[in-house]
């Protein structure tokens, strides 16, 4: 049964177990930056954009040509069916040094059929302050494919339109942190939570020495470091491989009206309940019957509609819950008369509404 599997699976999830600093939280500060650029992408077998549909093209086609020295007579029009406007963007990394490579997304914003086979020119990629941050340039991996035949029948596998390039990208400028200033760090919970935030601190202040950490809220835990680079390295290190129990989640159930799939954590309880369940069942059949006219009566023959409609109420499912059930009682009941998830979702939601359920009910 599908309530099986998510029992198992949540109950594999809560037990507890230590998890490295470094995995509930990050360092303030210490974050990558996303880029942006636009460009052209040539060498394209007849894909790129049309002129019609995509003037900025040729409009920068155009000027790249007069600033390579090519001048272009007024009034010529372009039509670079071999050459697409794409969009460019990636992520920086913390740290990340002049003259290191990232990977970078190329993105077709024209009508272009594939960027496949094409090769990107060199562009420069802007953060959010608009300082050029990183050059891209290189031959793209497309993992889509189109083809499409003359009498308009065509194919399309994945989607050809955007492509990659592996170390696409020159870094040219690093990002200012704030990690070699001040003479403390900042750890942020992935997901705030007060016990969890206590377990952090408890773990620094016994590895390091009472005091050197302290809890800021139930999200941010602020840390001592030493002030020479070297020693804060080493330091990092040191906490962030420190092992902590993280505290446990908040009892709930969380539904997925569309799909039926639903989620619950293994701290969900039941108050006293009593929960009958069934289904009604209408089923209308139409059935054409044929009238014949009496003897000597000069009727005719005709085909009569007879509409059968039958009402049955299929046999109600009854669960009774003890002060104090855990979601292990809760799923037993449900999978032993072979319900399916969308009938413990409407168990739960009438808990819910009867004030039975101890956890947050949430439906997307």
């Amino acid at each position: 049964m599908i309530v099986s599997l998510l029992l198992l699976l949540f109950f594999a999830a809560g037990t507890a177990h230590a998890e490295r600093i470094k995995d509930l939280a990050s360092i303030a500060g210490v974050r990558s930056n996303q880029l942006l650029g636009y460009g052209l992408v040539v060498g394209l077998n007849g894909t790129g954009d049309k002129s019609s549909a995509a003037p900025f093209t040729e409009q920068s086609l155009k000027s790249m040509l007069n600033q390579l020295g090519i001048v272009v007579p007024p009034g010529t029009q372009i039509k670079p069916k071999n050459v697409a406007a794409v969009t460019i963007h990636a992520d920086l990394p913390a740290f990340a040094k002049p003259g290191q490579k990232i990977d970078i997304t190329v993105s077709s914003i024209g009508d272009a059929k594939s960027l496949r086979g094409g090769s990107l020119l060199m562009s420069p990629l802007k953060g959010a302050d608009g300082k050029v941050y990183a050059i891209a340039q290189g031959n793209l991996v497309v993992g889509g494919l189109s083809a499409s035949g003359a009498d308009g029948s065509n194919i399309t596998i994945n989607i050809p339109s955007v492509g990659r390039i592996p170390n696409g990208a020159t870094v040219e400028r690093t990002v200012a942190s704030g990690f070699h200033q001040g003479n403390y760090l900042t750890l942020n919970l992935h997901e705030g939570d007060f016990t969890t935030a206590k377990r952090v601190v408890d773990a620094v202040n016994q590895a390091i020495g009472p005091g050197m950490a302290k809890a800021i809220d139930s999200t941010s835990v602020r840390v001592n470091t030493p002030s020479d680079l070297g020693q804060r390295v080493s330091f990092v290190s040191l906490i962030e491989n420190l092992p902590v129990n993280p505290g446990e989640t908040a009892a709930k159930v969380i539904v997925n009206s569309r799909t039926g799939t639903v989620v619950i954590s293994n701290q969900v309880q039941v108050s006293p309940a009593a929960v009958s369940h069934g289904s009604l069942t209408v089923t209308i059949s139409e059935n054409a019957e044929v009238s014949q006219p009496g003897a000597f009566s000069g009727g005719t023959t005709a085909v009569v509609p007879r509409t059968d409609v039958n009402v049955a109420e299929g046999g109600s499912r009854m669960f009774l819950f003890n002060p104090g059930v855990s979601l292990n009682e809760v799923v037993r009941a449900v999978n032993q008369v072979g319900a399916a998830p969308s009938d413990l979702v409407a168990i739960l939601e009438a808990l819910k509404q009867a004030g039975a359920l101890k956890a947050e009910l949430v439906i997307i």
